[in-house]
């Protein structure tokens, strides 16, 4: 696409490199006005690196930052603020205990003074009346007064973009904005990034989503490996064109897999409730069976039950009613220790909060389930090497993009991050893998990998409960499909009959007619 006017940013020649890896290489990326452009690439290609550079965050090694053709240096994110550049964090930099409006003002605090001038308080009100001003220009509409840990993710992620704009941005920059959102809460923020474009703000948008970079770009830059390795438009390109661009190679965009052969009962769910910490009761009288070489996929919208029941099968959570029974034993009150003890793999939803210890290495994360057992130790004795030998193997093997096995695992990308999980839970013997949303924040070639070892699992007999906001991950990957709505299973059905438009109606409570199939191989 041909722009006639000037860029409002550009980097020239830009290069980061953290010990023997270079993050960047030579970059040279332009915005211009009004415009969205995608910066677009593999977990792990360089591109939050080269935006923290952008933001002030990290220091390039070598290159300029040119505003409005003008050449500048941006020490720290406040010299990048008062340049007009504000930036949206994949992990939002929220205070959950603060009201919107307190969260906003953080900083920034404006105050009044008392009649004499000699006292002076925050003035929350005035702050509170630019929220809302904001918040109807952008249509970025929230409650001022909400508290942020009652928001939900996207409202959370609205009051990121708010934080910005309060402070002036003029340059957004939106780092996988949509990794936790569901698909509504996606469709929601690209019209307000739509209408940020028409009220003269130009954004940077950070993704591996192929289908969101045609749905919403006007350019699009892709990064491979530090490098900038093609440039293009929605209508120039593909998603099969720009997953080549991204990983190098041919990528299979759907999974495939053969017939299942469902075996024995691994999982029997009976009855099960699960009251929230405010005695909201959400999951309601859950019933499922779920068997050896089978995946069963959980759809539904985000906040309906998924996350409580995944937690009550782990031991995170207690039930409020029901039983839990893993190969005829009866863990409905167990410990999460007891439940991997059975055989049970987890991969959670939050994986910083309960995949990883953010302050370990790689080579610890990935013995967090099995350290305290050959040949890893021996009662009390950790040996070291055995612990390096398994990182070794776990990294090549599974593509983990990490400066060293030492490397504290809070340095790594998301994508990489969720793959030291998958590693350490599909490489140890299990008869149950639950995995919700495995694929959260990953590229398409970590997509594909992981899908094909979900697939193997199933082939080697496991049962697999799977919970995604990815309708097309549950329809390419489940043999049956459950869907969860207002903590109930409202429908029950082959995967082969399926289709997105019949799963909708069920996800949105439009129909609650259970659907139950025959029973397999009983």
């Amino acid at each position: 696409m041909k722009n006639n006017k000037d860029p409002i940013l550009s980097l020239h020649n830009i290069t980061k490199s953290f010990g023997s890896v270079v993050a960047n290489d030579s970059i040279y990326f332009d915005l211009y006005p009004q415009e969205i452009q995608v910066l677009l690439g593999e977990n792990g290609a360089g591109k939050s690196t080269l935006m923290k550079i952008l933001y002030g965050m990290y220091q390039a090694d070598q290159g300029e930052i040119l505003i409005n053709q003008q050449k500048v240096v941006i020490q720290d994110p406040n010299d990048a603020l008062r340049l007009g550049i504000g930036m949206v964090h994949q992990h939002f930099m929220l205070v959950p205990v603060m009201t919107v409006t307190e969260n906003l003002m953080l900083g920034d605090e404006k105050t009044k003074g008392n009649a004499f001038g000699k006292l002076s308080k925050l003035d929350r009100e005035t702050v509170r009346q630019e929220i809302i001003a904001l918040g109807n220009k952008y249509g970025l509409q929230v409650n001022p007064d909400a508290v942020v840990e009652d928001l939900s993710v996207g409202e959370a992620q609205r009051v990121e973009i708010l934080k910005v704009l309060y402070k002036g941005a003029d340059i957004l920059i939106l780092d996988e904005p949509t990794a936790v959102l569901t698909p509504q809460e996606t469709s929601e923020l690209f019209e307000i990034m739509r209408s940020l474009i028409k009220q003269g703000k130009s954004i940077i948008f950070i993704t591996h989503k192929l289908k969101e970079v045609l749905a919403v770009a006007d350019r699009i830059a892709v990064l491979r490996n530090g490098k900038v390795v093609g440039h293009t438009t929605p209508a120039e390109s593909s998603i099969e064109e720009l997953a080549l661009l991204m990983v190098g190679r041919e990528v299979l965009l759907t999974a495939t897999k053969g017939q299942s052969h469902p075996g024995k009962v691994v999982l029997n769910i009976k009855d099960l409730s699960i009251k929230s910490k405010s005695e909201v009761m959400v999951v309601k009288n859950f019933s499922l069976q779920l068997r050896a070489g089978e995946i069963y996929g959980i759809a539904g919208v985000q906040g309906n039950g998924q996350s409580e029941l995944i937690e009550a099968i782990t031991g995170l959570m207690q039930p409020h009613s029901g039983h839990i029974i893993i190969l005829n034993k009866d863990v409905t009150h167990s410990s999460p220790r007891q439940i991997t003890l059975v055989g049970t793999a987890h991969v959670p939803e939050d994986r910083q909060k309960h995949g990883l210890v953010l302050g370990f290495s790689v080579a610890t994360n990935l013995v967090l389930q099995t350290y305290y057992l050959p040949p890893f130790s021996n009662g009390w004795v950790i040996y070291p090497e055995k612990v390096e030998e398994n990182a070794d193997e776990k990294i090549d093997e599974f593509d983990i993009r990490t400066p060293s096995r030492d490397a504290l695992v809070s340095n790594l990308s998301g994508g990489n991050q969720q793959k030291v999980i998958i590693a350490r839970e599909l490489s140890r013997p299990i008869n149950l893998l639950i995995i919700n949303q495995p694929t959260r924040g990953l590229d398409v070639g970590s997509i594909e990998y992981i899908h094909k070892r979900i697939i193997e699992a199933r082939d080697k007999g496991v049962a697999v409960l799977l919970v995604s906001a990815e309708l097309d991950e549950i329809l390419s990957l489940s043999d049956r499909i459950g869907v969860m709505y207002a903590g109930e299973l409202v429908a029950e059905m082959d995967a082969k009959g399926a289709n997105r438009e019949q799963l909708g109606l069920y996800m949105t409570g439009s129909k609650k007619e259970k659907m139950l199939k025959e029973n397999i191989n009983q």
